[in-house]
């Protein structure tokens, strides 16, 4: 949670609508200068509320807050923005570092995502920004906010060709040098499975245009989630009780050249285990009595919620298969654990998170529309949801896009390190800093210093780790 000192909240007054004002040329418009579904919430406190725009104007919105997503349906989007197929690397992670430091680095990944979180509310209210890209073009000008969308697309690309890869995995088998894994469907072809689940399942769900309409599959993908976690931790209490979990390391192994190059890109892996940033305004836009206390209030319980799910996934997972985790943990749910009713355990677990996955889809797909239309479409005149023609051709060639890429990608775990160093760490650490250090008042020190040492630490992160992903790729190194 981010002390009030350091985030305050937005100050009613003339200072402030005059800054409001100012920053209000970044704004998308319509014809008549009033800004599109509004960010903000108004200082009064009313329910219903109006920009400075539509004050100066001396127009307003007919559209209301009072209506929309209530702090349990903005919860559920948020926390399925979060919990992806970075939980599926996290077990990885605790193989590379050891059992305390691995559950220190969850939680502290946690914390600092979450003070970022609320940096980006703090800032979005205080400009009506109704996109990330417009939160940050308001503080970096238009390279700024060209960038930030850049990163969004690539990572959010990216996640969506990572779901396509386990659920072609899991339905349809991989193989990985001599070492081969089924799927549940192997007699089918793994891309006829792929076509099938993006025209059947895929397709509809991300094609809805409005990301409040996905409040009761993102509770269920949350729900599919915390399944998944009872039962692989089921699972590893009954190997304890029977004394054949194997005893898990303490501290990082610097042993070969290969574990320090794992450790090495650890960090870009679980940054973007918790990037969800970019989904923030879309789901503060259809709260129920929006204001950035609220917001806050839904980020903090989104927060919570994914790191215990991390770590009793990371914890479960590493005990369970120990050295031998994959990097995608669901592979190794494809052989005998040892115990009862092994197999039909493993379809289970197996099944419920390829349907996780799916209902995932379309919560991060939402955010990669949004801002590729917004790179291409930057006319404010030009909205998409009045597009028919343009928001369908749009989806099916994102998808279509996706789709492809998911054949040229050969694990999760190398999508992860590159996603997680570049625009990951962009996205939930070093956008965030910026714009505080550019629009915080001369008084903060203590935001600014928060900024700062966010900004170094993501930078190291994110060079030590693309650099150590570079050098993977072009050497091909194996242990």
């Amino acid at each position: 949670m981010l002390p009030s000192s350091s985030v305050p909240q937005v100050d009613p007054g003339k200072e402030e609508e005059a800054q409001l004002l100012e920053s209000s040329k970044y704004h998308r418009s319509d014809a008549n200068g009033a800004a599109p579904a509004q960010f903000g919430a108004p200082s009064n406190g009313s329910a219903t509320g109006y920009s400075i725009l539509e004050i100066s104007t001396g127009e307003r919105q007919s559209s209301s807050s009072s209506s929309g997503s209530g702090v349990a349906g903005a919860v559920f989007n948020l926390a399925t923005s979060i919990i992806g197929a970075g939980i599926m690397a996290l077990p990885a992670t605790m193989r590379v570092l050891g059992v305390p430091l691995g559950v220190a680095m969850i939680l502290a990944m946690g914390v600092l995502s979450e003070i970022s979180l609320e940096i980006v509310v703090r800032f979005s209210t205080q400009l009506k920004a109704w996109s990330y890209g417009e939160m940050v073009g308001a503080a970096c000008g238009r390279a700024g906010k060209l960038v930030s969308q850049v990163c969004i697309i690539v990572n959010n690309s990216g996640i969506l060709i990572v779901y396509l890869i386990i659920i072609g995995d899991v339905l349809s088998g991989s193989s990985s040098g001599s070492s081969h894994h089924p799927g549940l469907l192997k007699s089918l072809d793994r891309r006829l499975v792929l076509l099938a689940t993006m025209l059947l399942v895929l397709a509809p769900l991300s094609s809805l245009k409005r990301i409040d309409s996905l409040r009761f599959s993102s509770a269920a993908s949350v729900a599919l989630a915390v399944v998944f976690v009872i039962l692989s931790s089921g699972v590893g209490v009954v190997k304890g009780i029977q004394g054949k979990l194997t005893t898990p390391r303490s501290l990082p192994s610097l042993a070969s050249r290969k574990s320090v190059l794992e450790l090495l890109t650890v960090v870009p892996i679980m940054t973007n285990a918790f990037i969800c940033h970019f989904n923030i305004q879309p789901i503060y836009c259809e709260l129920k009595n929006r204001s950035a206390a609220r917001m806050n209030k839904v980020g903090r319980i989104s927060t919570l919620l994914c790191m215990s799910v991390y770590v009793a996934t990371a914890l479960s997972g590493y005990l369970l298969f120990g050295e031998s985790t994959a990097s995608d943990i669901l592979s190794n749910f494809d052989h005998d654990l040892g115990i009862a009713d092994s197999t039909l355990i493993n379809d289970v677990i197996r099944i419920g998170y390829v349907l996780h996955l799916m209902l995932v889809f379309p919560v991060i797909h939402f955010s990669l529309r949004q801002n590729v239309d917004a790179i291409l479409f930057p006319d404010p005149k030009q909205q998409l949801a009045d597009s028919t023609v343009r928001f369908w051709a749009l989806t099916a060639s994102l998808l279509a896009i996706v789709f492809v890429g998911s054949a040229f990608i050969p694990n999760i775990w190398i999508a992860f390190q590159f996603t997680g160093a570049t625009a990951g760490l962009s996205l939930g650490f070093m956008f965030p800093a910026l714009v505080a250090l550019r629009l915080s008042k001369a008084r903060e020190k203590g935001l600014e210093c928060l900024a700062w040492t966010m900004l170094v630490l993501a930078g190291v992160a994110s060079f030590l780790g693309l650099t150590t992903n570079i050098y993977n790729v072009v050497t091909h190194h194996v242990d």
